[in-house]
């Protein structure tokens, strides 16, 4: 393993560490552990099971019994600075207990703008969008209609935009969906660590998307009174990507 590998891979296990104690403190100490571990050239962090080695659900209860399952994984990788870590996949999948098909699914792709790269899919059914997906088959220009020529719409292909890149849901929002709308089990204190949690993946997606523009950011401070000039000198960051390139702009 390299430097930059075995660099990677400690800030993925930093996150993993953030992941266990958010759903330790809400669900309770018996959730699994999340570790992190290469998988290919990216690092993958999921919970795993007593083995240690193989990937698993949490379980979320309702009065003590059973009845969700969680599937979390996320794919790091650097981001185009290789200066943070960053993440490439992400996939949160609420399933009812037993069930095969997952309920609703928040699903991330960095490189993703079409269909957007953060969305939500959810798994139900209602008869004026099963007919809105058939007729969008007819059009040509429409990639979901392309992939489902010949077989029957489903609701859950729809992939809601929630943000876009920077400023997409996170593990919180999904624990507090459920707590809110199913009343799952949660332990004594757990609103702190959300609100906690929560305020930590807001701040760190408003520095991702000041990082996208800076202009936009230093106009505001001097609005607010700041004082704010440009960066001088050498080994400054790599300038990212400018205009509609960025991914603060992407779906």
């Amino acid at each position: 393993m390299t430097a930059d590998e075995a660099r990677l891979e400690a800030k993925a296990t930093g996150f993993a560490e953030t992941l266990t104690a958010l759903t330790r403190g809400v669900l309770g100490p018996d959730s699994p552990r999340f570790s992190a571990g290469y998988s290919g050239t990216r690092v993958l962090v999921a919970p795993l099971d007593e083995d240690g080695m193989t990937a698993t659900s949490i379980p979320v209860a309702i009065d003590q019994v059973p009845c969700l399952q969680l599937h979390i994984q996320h794919f790091c990788c650097w981001d185009t600075a290789g200066q943070y870590l960053a993440t490439d996949r992400a996939d949160v999948k609420v399933f009812f207990e037993s069930s095969l098909e997952p309920l609703l699914r928040h699903e991330y792709v960095r490189k993703g703008k079409n269909p957007p790269g953060a969305h939500l899919q959810v798994h139900a059914h209602r008869d004026e969008l099963a007919y809105l997906l058939r007729l969008a088959e007819r059009k040509q220009s429409s990639p979901s209609g392309k992939s489902r020529r010949g077989k029957p719409p489903r609701v859950s292909e729809i992939r809601f935009p929630v943000g876009g890149h920077r400023f997409r849901p996170g593990l919180e929002d999904v624990l507090l969906l459920l707590e809110r709308e199913f009343a799952i089990d949660v332990e004594p204190g757990w609103r702190k660590i959300i609100e906690a949690e929560t305020g930590k993946w807001r701040q760190s997606r408003l520095r991702a998307a000041v990082r996208d523009a800076p202009d936009v950011a230093a106009a505001v401070l001097r609005d607010l009174g700041y004082a704010v000039d440009p960066p001088q000198g050498d080994g400054l960051p790599a300038p990212r990507s400018s205009g509609m390139d960025s991914r603060l702009y992407w779906p």
